[in-house]
C-alpha cells in the first residue's frame, strides 16, 4: 500500500490548523472526520496505521461490512454515521456508530431513542439542517430547528449536541455556513459538522467543529461495480 493516504491526510490536518489560525477561535479544535464510504477495508488501512482515528460512512450495512475487522485491529475508532438513516436500520447503526448525525425527523428520533434505550448506549447525535431548503435533500427546515431540538431533548431524551448541514450545490456555502453557526448559537449548541473536500475552509471561519473530508483524502472514489 502506498503513503498517499497519510501523505494527503497530512496536508489537510496543516490546511485546517492554517484555517484555524486565520479566522481565530471560534472553534478551538476541529475534528477531522475522513469520510470513507464507497472505499475498501485495504483503502482505509493506511489511515489508521497514521495515528487517523475519526471516520465517516453514508450506509449502515456498508460499514457493517466494513468497520468490524478495522476495530478488531485497531483500538479508538470513532465511527460517525453521516449518511440518511432508515428507521429499519436503527438497530445496527446503534451498535456500530458511536455518533449520528443525520437526525432528520421525530419517527427516526422515536426510534434512536427506544434502540439506545434497549441497548445501552447513548450516542451523541447531530440534528441535519435542510440548510438551502432543498426537496430533494433530508432535514429539518431552518425556521422549525429549534423546536426540533428541544423536542429530541425533552420528549425523547436524545443527546443532542450539534447540527449538520450541506449546502446547495453550485452557490457560495459562507452564507449557509453562517446561517447554521447562527441556529447553533439560537440552541446553544457548541458542534457545528459543515464543510467538506472543496469547502471546508470556509466552514472553519464560519465555526464549523467537525469537518467532513473524502475525496482529498482518499482521491477519487470507485465507480459502482
Amino acid at each position: 500500500m502506498d503513503s498517499a493516504g497519510p501523505e494527503n491526510l497530512l496536508a489537510i490536518r496543516t490546511r485546517i490548523a492554517a484555517a484555524q489560525a486565520r479566522f481565530g477561535p471560534p472553534p478551538e479544535q476541529v475534528e477531522l472526520i475522513a469520510v470513507s464510504k464507497t472505499f475498501d477495508a485495504d483503502a482505509i488501512e493506511p489511515f489508521l496505521a497514521a495515528g487517523h482515528r475519526v471516520f465517516g460512512e453514508n450506509r449502515v450495512q456498508e460499514a457493517k461490512q466494513k468497520w468490524p475487522g478495522l476495530r478488531a485491529r485497531h483500538a479508538g475508532v470513532e465511527l460517525h454515521l453521516i449518511g440518511p438513516l432508515q428507521t429499519n436500520k436503527v438497530r445496527d447503526a446503534v451498535a456500530l456508530f458511536d455518533v449520528i448525525q443525520t437526525l432528520d425527523r421525530d419517527k427516526l428520533a422515536g426510534a434512536l431513542a427506544a434502540e439506545m434505550a434497549l441497548a445501552g448506549r447513548r450516542l451523541p447525535c447531530f440534528v441535519q439542517v435542510n440548510i438551502g431548503l432543498e426537496p430533494q435533500k433530508a432535514g429539518i427546515a431552518p425556521a422549525d430547528t429549534l423546536a426540533f431540538v428541544d423536542h429530541c431533548r425533552k420528549v425523547h431524551g436524545l443527546d443532542i449536541v450539534g447540527l449538520m448541514c450541506l449546502p446547495p450545490d453550485g452557490l457560495p456555502p459562507g452564507p449557509y455556513f453562517a446561517h447554521l453557526a447562527s441556529l447553533g448559537r439560537a440552541a446553544k449548541l457548541t458542534q457545528l459538522s459543515m464543510g467538506m473536500s472543496g469547502d471546508f475552509e470556509t466552514a472553519i471561519g464560519m465555526g464549523a467543529t467537525h469537518v467532513r473530508v473524502g475525496s482529498a483524502l482518499f482521491g477519487g472514489r470507485p465507480s459502482p461495480g
